[in-house]
């Protein structure tokens, strides 16, 4: 998890660096581009898109309890295990369910689906997005829609994880 933050921070910082050092290289010209540029319709929030990670590891805890993204935006969403443990023992998945779902019982109906990674088909329509079960170290992207504006429960399905792997998909 330590690594994940310091190659964001070297990200940020590298970005950051980037952008001050084309300011003393700009000719007169620019800005007026750069007007020109702001008069043309930018690209919305929701088509530029939301890149959300989120890591589970072998003590059943997300790093995050809350996601965010806009409505109609294309998510890109990334789960990440930081473990070390199969994914037989302590596997990971992260599943965005519809306001209203029962957790309960759909955590119920899930420890039946192993085959199809703790996944009830039976409760598809309860399901904004899934990804597949993954193991230590491994990881697994998924893309999807960004809903309309509301809060969507996400947990982990892999028996017994629902209850201490949860948080929130906020939509705006």
């Amino acid at each position: 998890m330590k690594i994940i933050k310091y190659v964001l921070i070297a990200g940020v910082v590298s970005l950051a660096a980037c952008g001050g050092g084309d300011e003393s290289s700009k000719t007169s010209e620019q800005p007026a581009a750069e007007e020109q540029k702001a008069e043309t319709p930018a690209a919305t929030p929701a088509a530029e898109g939301a890149v959300l990670e989120i890591t589970g590891n072998d003590v059943m805890k997300f790093d995050k309890t809350e996601l965010r993204a806009k409505a109609g935006q294309k998510v890109t969403l990334t789960l990440h295990h930081a473990g070390k443990l199969a994914k037989e023992a302590m596997g990971h998945n992260i599943v965005i369910l519809k306001p209203g779902t029962d957790i309960a019982a759909f955590a119920a109906k899930a420890v039946d689906a192993k085959a199809n990674d703790y996944f009830p088909e039976s409760e598809a329509a309860n399901v904004i997005a899934h990804t597949k079960i993954i193991g230590g170290g491994e990881s697994v992207t998924i893309e999807f829609t960004a809903p309309a504006a509301g809060t969507y429960p996400f947990i982990c399905s892999f028996p017994g994880h629902y209850g201490f792997m949860k948080g929130d998909f906020i939509v705006e």
